[in-house]
Formats: C-alpha cells, structure tokens, sequence
C-alpha cells in the first residue's frame, strides 16, 4: 500500500511573479527609463557632460546619446517582459543589463556621479535574475 500525503506539495505556480522577479522588472525598467534620459541628454548635446580628449574610450557625446537611449529601450522592453512573466525575459534582462554594466564603467569619467549608481543598479538586477531558487520538501 501506498501513504496518501496529507500536504500537498505546492510547485511553483507559472501565473505569478516571485519577489525578485518582480523586483527586477522593476529595476529594469527604472533603470531603462534612467538611460533613457541620460541618451536624450546625451544627444541634445547637454552640458551636463563632461568631455575629455584623453579618455581611452572616448565617443562623440552624441555617439554615447545614442548607444544609451538603445540600451534605455531594450531594458525598458526585457523590464516589461520580466514583469509580463515571458519565458524570454529573465535571460535577456540579464544580458542587456550587463551591456548596460559595461556601457556605465565606460561613462564613469563623462558623469561618475550618475554612472556609479546605475553600475549599482545593474549588479543588483543581474543578482535578482540570475538567482538560484532552491525548494526543500519541508517548504511551504
């Protein structure tokens, strides 16, 4: 004879976002929005940047206007498809925000006073999707 169980064992249900997803979204799409600003700044030729000829990476500011309003949008977008819960939208908003890590260490000398928090951002949405999560038998 088998045991009937007297819990039922609760998977994860697909229709619903978990706290981290949710918070990624989230901070994708803040963050978006964020790089999304800074690009259109970046473009208007605004003299919020500062310019430096001696820089190693060093892009015409409209060159970075550019390359941030398109980070801007692609993180605004895997943003909506984390929160919408599209089985695509974890992996690509771990990888379009690792861009956006990149492109942010680059802009350290044109704004550091911006570029640092957004890296912060960023490192904290590819920890919240890039996660483990680890079910015992013992869990409700």
């Amino acid at each position: 004879m088998t045991a009937v169980p007297t819990k039922t064992r609760r998977g994860r249900d697909s229709a619903t976002l978990d706290g981290a997803s949710l918070a990624a979204g989230g901070m994708l799409t803040f963050s978006g929005s964020l790089s999304i600003l800074m690009g259109v700044s970046g473009i208007a030729q605004d003299s919020l940047f500062a310019t430096s000829s001696r820089y190693t990476y060093w892009f015409d500011l409209t060159t970075w206007g550019v390359l941030h309003l398109v980070v801007g949008v692609l993180l605004v977008i895997t943003g909506l498809a984390v929160l919408v819960h599209k089985s695509w939208g974890r992996g690509a908003g771990a990888a379009v925000a690792a861009i956006s890590l990149i492109t942010q260490f680059m802009f350290v000398p044109h704004y550091p006073a911006w570029a640092i928090p957004i890296m912060t951002l960023d490192l904290l949405i590819l920890f919240a999707l890039t996660r483990f999560h680890i079910e015992t038998s013992g869990s409700r």
